[in-house]
């Protein structure tokens, strides 16, 4: 059914100017008066919704697209309110906090995340997020994000350029329209950072606002700071720009937000917030966004602790994650065995932090701050569009419900830009980005990853058309499934029939069921098996890694395995010994 509803969709849209879409019988999800209005049908003309009326006895033109809503729910497509598509997520991308550059050359890092932005806007509609907001990207980036504003596979994409700072790491220097910060040490350099960026078009100013990390000196170090702060904060409005601001401290956060800011990007960790500042923030109609995962994704990569759940291998993007567990085999033991320690460490002291952002976030819910939805992907170990779900059930722990999260992930991300009339709810007039789930999400936000169909830019898309990995991602997508000891994962990137050879033609295994049989006892056996590869080389559909595998209680072993993709699956794999 769905390949001949986009057959249809295509003759459609190659044949008629502005063809109309009913979305019949469904159930809308109404975000912002909380609540479910059944037997609904929503009209797309264009991009734009059209019509919202009953379903019963609604007339419905001859050439009209129909996608029948029945038992389902329609809601606003999801927002990611805090991206950085300057960084991967890999081990690699943040050399300021791990500097592993002779095994990498950030260069590398760079060439990869502007190569691979498609596939990770892709991943990022596949999973219902219709919407990222980048606070803090670079010049090329600024340039590079024009190119898929009209992209159907893509989100609608807000993007700051760099992030004006009070403190730029040295590995950041020098590196031109690459560059993510611009370090600003008095009121015209403040100024005038803003206004180089004017040429490029941003969509807001991000201003990165960091003091002295002595805790007797922070205040006095955010005060010195403050009038390049709100210098830049001027400047951005004089030229009708909104400006969010990194502050993590209390007295950070309330400084910014005396200043005009309109958007704080993060959760205040250091003490519990006022009721002054609560007001204040209201009074002004400030959004903070928490993002209450990102800090622990460093501290589990760097303690080599990641856990990865099904929807995170199958989704995410595989290379990037793959590399999380580089650590467990570079070569020099003594910087692995540094930055655990330090992981640890700061394990200790986030747990103190969780702690006061939790009972901060829920003093701000409650009292009616804006809050929006957004992970900080892009930063080691939280992976673009798969860490989403991650962020929601961070949310939930803080006692935020159901609906509340809901629409901090919808209209709260389109009140971040403020663009709340324009996208972020279900009503006649806004764009048509929305996605269409077979269950309840305000039951369980699990049923957020149910989705039937993307409706993006008023184009209906079949998540699973969005992706198209190459064969070494595919293959790569196995290794850290076999790394992560997940036999479902794994089995899930093989074909039904695949076949198993000792090289050149000795058939050892045929089948998924005889895959599982010899995989599971070893998964179960082995907590600590881990493959490295130390080669590879990919051919068209075929993939030729050599690989060691090491476990605690197992002789290590090497071999050569050529793999072999057929309809993007694995079908045959050759071991070479």
């Amino acid at each position: 059914m769905k390949i001949i509803y986009s057959f249809i969709l295509l003759l459609c849209l190659s044949t008629v100017s502005f063809c109309q879409t009913y979305i019949t019988n469904v159930i809308i999800v109404d975000v912002e008066k909380q609540k479910l209005i059944p037997e609904q049908t929503v009209v797309i003309t264009g991009n734009i919704i059209s019509g919202i009326q009953s379903s019963k006895g609604i007339k419905i033109p001859a050439n009209a697209i129909i996608v029948d809503g029945k038992g389902k729910f329609l809601m606003p497509g999801l927002t990611d309110a805090h991206v950085h598509f300057f960084q991967s997520g890999g081990l690699y991308t943040r050399p300021d906090a791990i500097d592993l550059r002779k095994y990498a050359p950030y260069e590398n890092e760079i060439e990869w995340v502007h190569n691979s932005m498609e596939d990770l806007l892709r991943r990022y509609t596949k999973a219902g997020i219709t919407t990222v907001i980048d606070p803090g990207s670079t010049i090329n980036f600024l340039n590079q994000r024009n190119s898929f504003a009209n992209k159907v596979f893509s989100p609608t994409i807000f993007m700051a350029g760099p992030l004006l700072t009070t403190y730029e790491p040295d590995v950041y220097k020098n590196l031109k329209n690459d560059e993510p910060f611009n370090l600003i040490t008095n009121i015209e350099e403040a100024k005038a950072a803003v206004q180089r960026q004017l040429h490029h078009h941003p969509d807001f100013i991000k201003i990165w606002y960091i003091t002295s990390r002595v805790e007797k000196d922070v205040e006095d170090s955010a005060r010195k700071f403050l009038p390049y702060v709100k210098a830049a904060i001027e400047e951005a409005h004089k030229n009708n720009l909104r400006v969010a601001v990194h502050a993590t401290q209390k007295i950070t956060a309330e400084l910014a937000a005396e200043s005009g800011c309109d958007y704080l990007v993060h959760s205040i960790d250091d003490k519990i917030i006022s009721d002054d500042f609560i007001k204040l923030l209201k009074k002004n109609n400030i959004t903070l966004c928490p993002t209450l995962i990102v800090a622990g994704d460093y501290i589990s990569t760097f303690v080599q602790e990641n856990k990865f759940s099904d929807y995170e291998l199958l989704n995410s993007n595989p290379e990037q994650l793959g590399s999380l567990s580089d650590l467990e085999h570079l070569a020099d033991t003594s910087l692995v065995n540094n930055y655990k320690q330090k992981g640890l460490a700061r394990a200790a002291v986030l747990t103190h932090k969780d702690s006061i952002m939790m009972v901060n976030l829920k003093k701000l819910v409650d009292a009616g701050v804006t809050i929006a939805t957004g992970t900080d992907a892009g930063n080691i170990g939280t992976l673009h569009a798969t860490s989403y779900m991650n962020e929601l059930k961070a949310m939930q722990k803080s006692g935020m419900s159901n609906w509340q999260i809901i629409q901090a992930s919808t209209i709260n991300g389109a009140k971040a830009m403020s663009k709340e009339k324009e996208f972020g709810s279900i009503k006649v007039g806004k764009k048509a980005d929305m996605i269409l789930l077979d269950a309840n999400p305000v039951d369980d936000l699990e049923n957020l990853k149910k989705i039937n169909y993307v409706i993006n830019k008023g184009t209906v898309i079949m998540p699973d058309t969005l992706v198209h990995e190459s064969a070494m991602q595919i293959v790569q997508r196995q290794l850290n499934a076999y790394n992560e000891r997940n036999i479902d994962a794994f089995l899930e990137t093989y074909s039904d029939d695949a076949e198993l050879y000792i090289f050149p033609d000795s058939l050892i295994s045929k089948g998924k069921d005889a895959m599982r049989k010899k995989y599971a006892p070893v998964f179960e056996k082995y907590p600590d098996l881990h493959c490295e590869i130390k080669t590879r080389i990919v051919q068209g559909n075929t993939v030729i890694d050599k690989e060691y595998v090491t476990a605690t209680g197992r002789k290590p072993s090497e071999a050569t395995v050529v793999y072999k993709i057929k309809n993007d699956r694995i079908n045959q794999v050759y071991f070479i010994k």
